[in-house]
């Protein structure tokens, strides 16, 4: 959960700097020990020195280092992904898929693969699906598996090295939490998942007082993005819209 009853692993001033890992979205280690129960397991809470309600936490990722050879992912498709029509199609599927992560080539490639995928590669980028400054204490802490103002499991693939993200504060120290490390992931998770593996996390905290803001922000070298987090595409995209 992404709880402000959680203590704290680590108390931080503005400007310091993180070095940790994570584990994977099923709490498996580098070495793949398993470490914690699946669904998301996070690294923190970090309580950031001076940040308090009403303030903005601004989260540079200074560097995603993958720290070990293989990610786990499935060949199933989300159920919200599919009609009826195909969900009878894709009956039989839903096996679990590994992957080998060449982390000099910068590629991953499946292991075991049919006959269509034996030459199939993609480009790795490593992002974190769960990025959350913890939702106030009267709220029902959500699940890490969930999503909203706070931040949480937004698995937005631009949340990567070199990027900065900005989250409301809710409560004194912020209460940073990450994790769900991806090796490489499309625009969403179709299937429900992406390359779920561990890694080395490098993050540089900031405040900036008395500004508020709605739903997370994200910049890039490129981009400035505002996140619409909603049950529905429609009202995401009206709170994108409004926050930009």
């Amino acid at each position: 959960q992404i709880s402000a009853l959680n203590k704290p692993v680590l108390t931080i001033n503005p400007g310091d700097t993180i070095h940790t890992t994570t584990v994977d979205a099923g709490g498996n280690d580098l070495n793949g020990v398993k470490r914690s129960l699946g669904g998301n397991p996070e690294t923190g809470p970090f309580y950031v020195t001076g940040a308090m309600p009403g303030d903005v936490l601004v989260v540079h990722i200074k560097k995603l280092t993958l720290n070990r050879d293989w990610a786990g992912s499935d060949d199933g498709l989300d159920e919200r992904a599919m009609n009826s029509d195909l969900a009878v199609k894709m009956k039989d599927v839903g096996k679990g898929i590994r992957w080998h992560l060449d982390r000099a080539a910068g590629t991953a490639t499946p292991e075991n693969p049919a006959e269509h995928l034996k030459h199939y590669t993609i480009p790795l980028k490593p992002m974190l699906g769960c990025i959350s400054a913890a939702p106030n204490i009267a709220q029902a802490p959500p699940g890490s598996g969930d999503s909203g103002g706070y931040g949480g499991n937004m698995d937005f693939n631009e949340v990567a090295e070199g990027a900065t993200v900005y989250l409301r504060v809710s409560n004194p120290g912020a209460l940073l939490y990450f994790g769900d490390g991806h090796a490489a992931q499309g625009d969403g998770e179709l299937n429900g998942n992406a390359l779920e593996t561990s890694m080395d996390v490098e993050l540089t905290v900031d405040v900036i007082p008395d500004k508020r803001i709605g739903d997370p922000r994200v910049e890039t070298a490129t981009h400035i993005i505002t996140m619409g987090l909603d049950g529905s595409i429609d009202d995401a995209f009206k709170e994108a819209t409004s926050d930009m």
